[in-house]
């Protein structure tokens, strides 16, 4: 199937290059991306087990204030990282069913928190301590914790498929 002549620009650039010939570079940006990856889903996990009942002596607003910069800054890796190793493939990557799922399912999660913190999550101080979250709380976190592992596993059939 042809592609558009981006995606092969992109890949044929000075610095996706540089990624393929440097033999440390790519493993680096790799391990950069995973690490990141961690902390991220790693937040989100926690925060969504918090929504699903888990500890509920702790207060969600406070979990929500350690756990949200985290989540943050290791967004500020990711995203930089995850864009430099899609360079390295860009018209295999573009072909790929799983990585549009892959892309879907980062659509998802975002628009999942974006939803979740414009919405329910304004009225927390009605269920922040020792009380079951709301419904659409919990929903946000089966949705999220859904989307995250779909993601994991779009991301690992990636180099299999």
């Amino acid at each position: 199937m042809a592609q558009p002549g981006w995606l092969g620009g992109l890949e044929s650039s000075a610095l996706a290059e540089a990624l393929r010939r440097e033999p440390l570079l790519y493993p680096l940006v790799e391990t950069a991306h995973i690490l990141g990856f961690v902390v991220l889903v790693g937040a989100a996990v926690m925060f969504d087990l918090r929504l699903l009942g888990l500890s509920r002596r702790l207060p969600v607003v406070d979990l929500a204030r350690h756990l949200l910069p985290w989540a943050r800054r290791s967004l500020a890796v990711v995203v930089p990282t995850g864009v430099l190793l899609f360079l390295t493939q860009a018209t295999q990557l573009g072909r790929s069913p799983v990585f549009a799922l892959k892309l879907a399912l980062l659509g998802l999660a975002g628009l999942n928190a974006t939803l979740f913190h414009l919405g329910v999550f304004r009225s927390v101080q009605a269920w922040n301590t020792g009380v079951t979250a709301p419904p659409a709380a919990r929903a946000a976190a089966i949705v999220s914790l859904l989307a995250w592992t779909g993601v994991i596993t779009c991301g690992r059939l990636l180099a299999y498929l």
